[in-house]
């Protein structure tokens, strides 16, 4: 979503990092670059007037223009505004402190994703929290929202109030709430119905909800990819009916996100959850700091971290990892990681939660990573027989052509991949052969000796492999 001001940010602090000493003039240009990349990416014109007033008077203090790396010192000010402008340090949870049943109240315009959302929400609070959630369609104004909405509680493992035609959206919040209080339910999510543009009657309509359930929360769902439309939005569901936080979807867009950046300055709410794609469990707290970072291009190395231990299989990892500890691994294992990495979402999004590489995905942006090598790869493992797949080395010329025409790839792709399996293999067996205390001795140097990288044999050592 931050691609293109993470890319307009970096030439800019590049050219900065280039410099021994800045001057304040220097610094002052430096912020014009910013202020044009925060209005290219469609953030509102007071929020870029605030930010860059707030970078500006720190950063050309005497502490920055006579710091050893002013450059670096101009890049964490930009770090700890931007966190600033995204909410500050930590993400804010839903308040959930409130009596049982506590009420949600879910609000936003038509096509936002709002009750979508609600699903997502009801399934993370089963789960992380450990709550019984009832799921309330107030929604009157489509005639499948309701349906859609029961649909989406079994899908999450959730209850969904039952269906009573002809009720008004204020008779449904009430009977939800007598439901929750009745049958102990610990949660009731309320999904308001939305419309396509904001009028008076959806927000009397809503007034007269949240009045009726006094909502511990109401949360505002907006598209991420509507960009200003989404502020205005923001602006005007939080005049009339006040927000409590902020639901982003769609942030796995292409959107500019000014959106994001412009939420906590129009409103005062916080953004808590943001959404990526239609699968109910993709839903996450929203961490200022590590947006803050991402856009710099510093990755959100946490939050990858989080994200391969909530999907990757503990027992299926342990199990790799002792096969691979006696030099056992063969394409079956292999398919199973494509799987596993598959489950974390796109490669374009893991690679921008690793540091540094911005200008990597932009140089492979033509390469269709996420809608090609993985599924071409799993086709061709796929094609396989399970003799082939345990013992590759059998895979010859008939073979190879069987397998490229069962996978609809070319004889060279499933060479290429044999190849690239070939290559991993032999790395395992070096690092076993190795051995622990070897690794730590030589580390990676010793690895890349050994495999002809420089200092090893065809590398830019002449005469042999660098010793241990």
């Amino acid at each position: 979503m931050f691609e293109s001001l993470s890319n307009r940010l970096a030439t800019t602090f590049d050219r900065l990092r280039g410099r021994g000493a800045l001057s304040e003039t220097e610094v002052l240009e430096a912020m014009r670059e910013v202020r044009l990349a925060l209005l290219e990416a469609d953030v509102a014109l007071p929020v870029v007037k605030e930010f860059v007033t707030k970078v500006r008077d720190r950063a050309v203090g005497a502490e920055v223009l006579r710091s050893v790396t002013p450059g670096q010192q101009v890049v964490k000010i930009v770090n700890d505004v931007l966190i600033e402008s995204l909410g500050g340090e930590g993400a804010v949870p839903l308040n959930l402190s409130a009596a049982a049943p506590v009420p949600i109240l879910m609000v936003g315009l038509q096509g936002s994703g709002k009750t979508t959302t609600a699903g997502k929400i009801g399934l993370m609070l089963r789960l992380r929290e450990r709550r019984r959630i009832l799921l309330a369609s107030l929604d009157t104004q489509r005639p499948a929202a309701q349906l859609q909405l029961a649909q989406l509680a079994e899908r999450a493992g959730v209850n969904s109030l039952p269906i009573v035609a002809g009720q008004t959206p204020v008779q449904i919040a009430h009977r939800a709430m007598e439901t929750g209080r009745r049958e102990g339910f610990d949660i009731v999510i309320l999904d308001t119905a939305g419309r396509l543009s904001i009028d008076e009657v959806l927000m009397d309509e809503v007034r007269a909800i949240r009045d009726a359930t006094h909502p511990a929360e109401t949360l505002l769902v907006v598209d991420a990819m509507t960009g200003q439309d989404a502020v205005n939005t923001a602006r005007a569901f939080n005049d009339a009916v006040g927000v409590t936080g902020i639901v982003m979807t769609r942030m796995d867009g292409d959107a500019r996100g000014g959106a994001a950046l412009s939420m906590r300055s129009i409103t005062g709410a916080p953004i808590k959850l943001t959404g990526s794609g239609e699968k109910l469990d993709a839903l996450e707290p929203f961490h200022p700091e590590r947006v803050a970072s991402r856009i710099l291009g510093m990755g959100d190395i946490v939050g990858l971290v989080e994200r391969a231990s909530e999907t990757i299989d503990r027992e299926d990892a342990e199990k790799l990892a002792a096969r691979m500890a006696k030099g056992k691994f063969d394409l079956e294992d292999y398919a199973s990681q494509l799987r596993q990495i598959t489950k974390m979402g796109s490669l374009s999004g893991i690679m921008g939660m690793l540091p540094g590489m911005g200008k990597i995905k932009e140089q492979l942006a033509g390469a269709n990573l996420d809608n090609t090598i993985l599924k071409r790869q799993a086709a061709i493992i796929g094609s396989m027989t399970v003799k082939e797949r345990r013992d590759p080395d059998i895979i010859k010329a008939s073979r190879k052509k069987r397998i490229a025409s069962g996978s609809g790839v070319t004889v060279q792709e499933v060479n290429q991949l044999l190849k690239q399996f070939d290559q991993m293999t032999t790395v395992m067996k070096r690092m076993n052969k190795m051995g622990q205390k070897g690794m730590m001795r030589g580390g990676l140097a010793s690895l890349m000796g050994q495999m002809g990288g420089p200092g090893g044999p065809g590398g830019g050592r002449p005469g042999g492999r660098r010793p241990f």
